[in-house]
C-alpha cells in the first residue's frame, strides 16, 4: 500500500507543477492572433467598393438632405412597383401570397371590394377640440398629452387597416363631435 500511495502522490505532484502556459502551449502556437476592434473590419464599415458605380450612388445619396431623400424614397417605391406597407407589426408577420401574372393583379382590384381601410384624422372645429381630444384619447388609448399633441398635429393618420365597419362608426362619431375624417 505505501508504494501505490507513494505512485499517487507522485503524479499529484508532478501534475500541480504544470503551469496552465505549459499544458496549452500547444493551442495557444496555433490559435491566430487576437484583433482589437480598430483591427476588426465590417462590411458596411469598408473603405473597398465592390463596384465604383455602386460606390458612387452611395456617395450622392449620403450628401442628400432628409427631404430629397424622403422624395428620392417615394421615386423609388412608384418606379419600382413598391406598395406602401402599413407600420404596424402584422405586416410583417403576415405569410407571403404566391405571385400571380400582373394581368390578374390588375384585373382583381376592380372586382374586389376593399375591406380595409386606413382613418386619417383630417381637420376638426375649434370649438371641438376638448371633444376631439378626449374621442381621441379613448380610441386610440393615448395619454392626455398625447392625445393633444396628436390632434394639433392634424392632419394625421390615426389607424390603419380598420375594417370597413369600425370605419363607418369612428367616421360618425367624429363628425358628430366636429371633427373630418377621411377613410382612404
Amino acid at each position: 500500500m505505501p508504494s501505490s500511495l507513494g505512485a499517487i502522490a507522485l503524479r499529484c505532484c508532478s501534475r500541480a507543477s504544470r503551469t496552465p502556459s505549459s499544458l496549452f502551449a500547444p493551442l495557444i502556437a496555433t490559435a491566430p492572433p487576437r484583433q482589437t476592434p480598430q483591427q476588426t473590419s465590417r462590411r458596411w464599415q469598408s473603405t473597398e467598393a465592390a463596384n465604383p458605380k455602386i460606390s458612387g450612388i452611395v456617395d450622392q445619396i449620403s450628401q442628400l438632405t432628409l427631404l430629397e431623400t424622403a422624395d428620392l424614397v417615394g421615386l423609388l417605391k412608384t418606379r419600382l412597383n413598391i406598395p406602401d406597407m402599413p407600420l404596424g407589426g402584422f405586416a410583417a408577420a403576415a405569410p407571403a401570397a404566391p405571385a400571380a401574372a400582373p394581368a390578374e393583379e390588375e384585373a382583381a382590384p376592380a372586382q374586389q371590394e376593399k375591406t380595409l381601410f386606413n382613418l386619417k384624422l383630417q381637420s376638426f372645429d375649434a370649438a371641438a377640440k376638448p371633444k376631439i381630444i378626449k374621442e381621441i384619447k379613448a380610441m386610440l388609448g393615448l395619454s392626455l398629452v398625447d392625445s393633444k399633441k396628436f390632434v394639433e398635429s392634424a392632419p394625421k393618420m390615426m389607424k390603419e387597416g380598420v375594417p370597413k365597419e369600425e370605419c363607418e362608426k369612428i367616421v360618425e362619431t367624429l363628425k358628430a363631435l366636429g371633427g373630418v375624417v377621411v377613410m382612404e
